[in-house]
């Protein structure tokens, strides 16, 4: 078979002024390089692997294997009621699996609904502390006042404004989640590129125009940004305010489990929460590369 190497002459000037001719090879092999015999580069499946997935699991099953040997007993001088092993917890789990995911679901939804409320209420907030400065921006400094209150001290407020239902825990978690996205709206609506609302201007566009298609569209990262935030802080004001006033949740749970010694039962709760946490993250962040695909940080 003959070859399909090519041979041409390139003329380039060397370095001392006299055209030079160098011959250049260009082989081809049904469009692949002659370099590697037209195979496939057999390290390239390994580089299909994400180390940013395969790297954190790795630590995770060798933290769980230094459990399930007592290194860590030995190390905080803990006995297994104190800490109970992998296993324990892996058992209680199945013992009690239609209990834990009916409790999982409940406190799943005052996150979300308390997030939900808290996060529309901190960008309507941001929306007037931007569109007017001299009275709206009060508004930051009472969330911000707000958020600093603990978790223990609203819990009794919101039961007695909203009864012992789902709704007083909604409220704990709106109270919570309202501030990080007021400020963070606030920092992308007023953080907005001087050129492009001098255009704007230029093209007489109205006080709405700009908010509708500037301000807001450069908030949208901030706005995502808060929502994770959100997602992990909602779920620690749903579990910390079942712990106080509620007959069901996994902070309800947690806490008998702990009164009676419980703790393989309760270490499942704590499991759980962390499962749905990081599900409610992920979602949240799946939703901002859908939303914002335009952005840098999503084209990176």
């Amino acid at each position: 078979m003959e070859s399909n190497t090519t041979v041409r002459d390139t003329p380039f000037m060397a370095s001392t002024g006299k055209e030079v001719t160098s011959t250049s090879f260009a082989s081809t092999n049904n469009g692949k390089s002659s370099v590697t015999g037209g195979k496939e580069n057999p390290r390239r499946p390994f580089r299909r692997l994400n180390p940013g997935v395969i790297l954190p699991l790795l630590a995770g099953v060798l933290f769980l294997f230094l459990w399930e040997l007592q290194v860590f007993h030995k190390l905080l001088e803990l006995k297994k009621y104190q800490l109970p092993l992998p296993s324990a917890i892996a058992e209680a789990m199945r013992d009690n699996f239609s209990l834990l995911l009916s409790y999982t679901g409940y406190t799943l939804a005052e996150a979300v609904v308390g997030m939900l409320i808290g996060s529309a209420c901190g960008f309507l907030i941001a929306l007037a502390a931007t569109a007017w400065p001299r009275w709206g921006g009060g508004g930051l400094t009472l969330v911000a006042a707000l958020n600093a209150v603990p978790i223990v001290a609203l819990a009794p407020i919101m039961n007695l404004w909203f009864g012992d239902g789902i709704g007083s825990r909604a409220a704990i978690v709106t109270a919570a989640t309202m501030a990080a996205m007021a400020i963070n709206a606030y920092k992308g609506m007023t953080a907005v590129d001087p050129l492009a609302l001098d255009l704007m201007h230029s093209y007489a566009a109205g006080k709405p125009a700009v908010f509708r298609y500037l301000r807001i569209q450069n908030s949208l990262p901030y706005v995502f940004t808060a929502l994770k935030i959100n997602a992990t802080a909602s779920m620690i004001g749903a579990i910390v305010g079942e712990f106080f006033f509620s007959s069901r949740g996994l902070g309800y749970l947690l806490s008998n489990s702990i009164k009676v010694a419980k703790m393989p039962l309760g270490w499942s709760c704590i499991v759980l929460a962390a499962i749905a946490g990081v599900i409610f993250y992920l979602m949240v962040e799946r939703l901002e590369k859908v939303f914002i695909k335009w952005h840098s940080s999503q084209r990176a």
